[in-house]
């Protein structure tokens, strides 16, 4: 049995600050002898319009956090970063960066995800429309990140929406999915909660939804709402207030094979032309 915590942010543009935050709040995961703790989406930097600027430290964040991940001995899923360059080490020309999700061992570096779906989408809030697609080239690869307490499947925010990519993740070898975000506060009223449900019961893994919350500058608002499911889409635990917080759960490997066993959904599943 492992104990895996994840995050409620309210970042903001200030680099330096927030990092205060996430040292704080790593320390409070390990006070509760956690193994893992779930960053959300922007976690380092929130500010729009300086994705290229924060994108320019990507490396020197990586090993702050790496520096972290060892100081504590915890493992850490880096929310998201902006990076300039692809895994193959390519630099985007076109001027966008990529969301990054990283999984960091004790150790090193141990697995990078590049969210794939991109929020291109009208949303009655204050911004009004959103279009990822603009600033972010989405990636292609689908990562799973193996560890002593279970295998990571790496999704970022908006992937949620999308069961197959956590029924990959699970053929793929997937037991946890971690799920940092930022969903806007309209849509994550809707469905945040929901979709972290869907997305453990789908594909019968426990889900770890990190989020952001609260006002980040004068027009964005995000639900925040950190929460963990279980492999059976059972909702565990959930913050409900307001700004920095972290929630922590147990996740027993066994008690998974369990569920999986009794209702073999994988291998129940017909691909067919309807």
């Amino acid at each position: 049995m492992s104990l895996l915590s994840v995050v409620q942010m309210n970042s903001q543009d200030d680099i330096e600050t927030n990092f205060t935050v996430i040292e704080s709040l790593i320390q409070q995961s390990k006070a509760q002898d956690a193994e893992l703790i779930v960053f959300p989406e922007n976690f380092v930097c929130f500010a729009a319009g300086k994705q290229r600027e924060t994108a320019a430290q990507f490396e020197a964040i990586q090993q702050r956090l790496e520096q972290l991940a060892h100081r504590y001995q915890i493992w850490i899923v880096a929310g998201t970063l902006p990076c300039p360059f692809r895994p193959d080490g390519s630099i985007i020309q076109d001027g966008r960066v990529r969301t990054v999700s990283l999984c960091i061992s004790p150790e090193r570096t141990e697995a990078r995800y590049d969210k794939i779906h991109l929020f291109d989408v009208q949303v009655g809030d204050a911004v009004g429309g959103y279009q990822e697609s603009r600033f972010f080239e989405p990636g292609d690869e689908v990562v799973v990140a193996r560890t002593s307490f279970g295998n990571l499947g790496l999704m970022v925010c908006y992937d949620l929406r999308f069961p197959e990519l956590s029924l990959m993740l699970r053929t793929k070898g997937a037991n946890i999915l971690t799920a940092p975000a930022a969903f806007t506060y309209t849509t994550g009223k809707l469905h945040w909660q929901l979709l972290l449900q869907a997305r453990a019961m789908d594909s019968q893994c426990f889900v770890l939804g990190s989020a952001q919350q609260g006002w980040h500058g004068e027009q964005r608002q995000t639900w925040g709402h950190a929460g963990i499911t279980d492999s059976r889409g059972q909702l565990l635990q959930m913050i409900d207030t307001e700004g920095h917080g972290l929630v922590t759960s147990a996740f027993d490997l066994d008690e998974q094979n369990a569920i999986r066993h009794s209702m073999p959904l994988i291998q129940h599943r017909r691909l067919i032309n309807y």
